[in-house]
């Protein structure tokens, strides 16, 4: 096994649905321009909340990808 170094990015993603789709558009739209994406970590949750129910979420993650040779 080789040793890894990683780039670390902050991303901030949003849904009407869930954190996990957040989670999920912020990843897909990042794998348009970034590559070897490896892992990911959940630092902050919001929501915005309307009439007594979620309306939406907003789910910012760090996110490690390896560095090119």
């Amino acid at each position: 096994m080789s040793d890894h170094i990683y780039k670390i990015m902050e991303l901030t993603g949003s849904s009407s649905t869930s954190m996990q789709s957040a989670i999920e558009n912020a990843v897909a739209r990042a794998s348009k321009t970034v590559r070897d994406m490896r892992w990911f970590e959940v630092i902050e949750t919001r929501g915005h909340i309307e009439q007594g129910t979620i309306k939406h979420w907003q789910v910012t993650i760090k996110v490690g990808f390896t560095l090119n040779e």
